[in-house]
């Protein structure tokens, strides 16, 4: 009985234990279930962190990357006034080098402050279809610029680079006898004014970019070169010819320096790298190799064709026919250049050459003059390299399957812009004339702008030259 009932106490406690051990066991099972629970979502979160950083990390990379880049092809861009500059003063002769250098230096000076302050504004700001009409000054820019990763100031320079360029093109075209007064007057009313409005309507929202079928220009065949060659013209007519440069005393005026020229050229086409490939408006890679390759073709094209056509009926390979005609492919692709092949982009500079070169022969049958070539290189191949557009265009050109509608939009902009340019720059130079300060008097032409209207030289040591007179009694002013 005894033993039985001693059987029967170990029984209770080994299930008593059993119960203990069972609940001891759940409770350190519920204690780690938990703390892996807790460890679980830790992780969870520190990787949506970790996530949300690399996010972060990878859109600050690409909007610095994009910034750094925009910024180093404005720097290629506003460097081509230093290619301007040569290539002026070495078709002018010598006894205007000084002058036509003052007019480059002060056209970037003007062109920096008449952009900021109103330019801008007028170009890129919110408006309507004709002009922009906010952010003067730079007043008012998000830090961001819209539809873009590229800090807004940027993006002011980039196009600040652009502006200066499209009134340095008609320096040339007015060349050796402008008087220096009204030349600031027009350099900085070309900045602040005509080239904004132009670009209000291409590329800053305004009625050509939102027709039904937008004006294409990619960039600036027709919003920076067209523009600057229409007001060259206009000023080349306002002023009439140099003296003695046609007629029966008409004698030779060629270039005083080939070498400045040259040098000016390769400037300017090491410089078109950030004018076209720039305006892609990022870094990518893809697009920006393609647009290096085809403004590079093209230019190329250019120059070889333009010095073929002026071997073939000057009996000579010259150099300045080379020059201009590698301008002119440039100045040709500018519009394309994004979306044309590299055959194409042959194809449209050799056009562009000829042109140039005809358009050169144009000018003097009609006895307008302009010493550079600026108005067939930039207005005319211009006008070529945006219909070219509605021509080559992949998708949207005539043979590529998209029909005529693209090059119909293309002519309406070409019209559109031309017929503004020109009317605004006629009331411009006619303003100018009737103040007496468009043209420099006859005896400061002969004596030379250099000494006449500042008073110095470029080669001291020469003055006394043919080509760099010293300054002596003779007809009055």
């Amino acid at each position: 009985m005894w033993k039985r009932k001693r059987w029967l106490n170990i029984l209770t406690i080994f299930i008593a234990a059993l119960l203990a051990a069972h609940l001891v066991t759940g409770i350190v099972f519920a204690q780690d279930d938990t703390v892996a629970e807790e460890t679980t979502t830790e992780e969870a979160v520190a990787e949506v962190v970790t996530v949300e950083a690399v996010v972060v990390d990878v859109a600050t990379v690409i909007s610095n990357l994009d910034t750094v880049w925009m910024l180093i092809a404005g720097f290629l861009v506003f460097f081509m006034q230093a290619g301007f500059a040569l290539v002026e003063a070495g078709f002018v002769r010598a006894r205007n080098v000084t002058n036509i250098l003052m007019k480059n230096t002060f056209d970037l000076a003007i062109g920096a402050l008449a952009f900021w302050a109103v330019g801008f504004a007028f170009m890129f700001g919110d408006g309507n279809g004709f002009i922009g009409t906010d952010w003067f000054f730079l007043g008012g820019l998000p830090e961001v610029y819209p539809g873009l990763t590229v800090p807004s100031l940027a993006f002011f320079f980039f196009q600040f680079a652009f502006a200066a360029t499209a009134a340095t093109i008609a320096s040339g075209a007015m060349a050796e006898r402008t008087d220096f007064r009204g030349y600031l007057i027009y350099s900085g009313m070309i900045t602040a004014l005509v080239y904004p409005i132009v670009g209000h309507w291409i590329w800053g929202g305004g009625w050509l970019a939102t027709l039904d079928t937008p004006f294409f220009d990619f960039a600036g065949s027709t919003v920076v070169h067209s523009t600057g060659g229409w007001v060259g013209l206009m000023g080349a007519v306002f002023l009439g010819a140099r003296k003695n440069r046609f007629g029966k005393d008409a004698v030779p005026m060629p270039g005083h320096n080939m070498t400045y020229a040259a040098l000016g050229m390769f400037i300017l086409w090491l410089g078109w790298f950030g004018f076209n490939p720039g305006s892609q408006l990022n870094a990518d890679g893809s697009s920006i190799a393609l647009i290096t390759v085809t403004t590079n073709i093209a230019a190329a094209a250019g120059a070889m064709v333009a010095m073929l056509l002026g071997w073939f009926h000057g009996g000579k390979p010259q150099l300045p026919w080379g020059i201009n005609g590698a301008l002119a492919g440039l100045v040709s692709v500018t519009a394309p250049t994004a979306i044309v092949t590299p055959s194409e982009a042959v194809i449209i500079g050799a056009i562009g050459a000829v042109i140039m070169y005809f358009g050169v022969l144009a000018l003097e049958k009609f006895r307008i003059d302009d010493p550079i070539g600026a108005v067939p290189v930039h207005g005319f191949c211009g006008v070529w390299g945006t219909l070219s557009v509605g021509i080559f265009g992949a998708e949207i050109g005539l043979l590529h399957g998209g029909g005529a509608v693209q090059l119909a939009t293309q002519f309406v902009g070409v019209i559109a812009v031309g017929a503004f340019v020109i009317s605004a720059s006629a009331i411009l130079f006619a303003a100018i004339k009737a103040l007496g300060i468009l043209r420099i008097s006859e005896r400061g032409e002969g004596i030379g702008l250099d000494i006449y209207e500042h008073g110095m030289v470029n080669y001291p040591e020469f003055t006394s030259s043919p080509s760099e007179p010293t300054l002596s009694p003779g007809a009055g002013d």
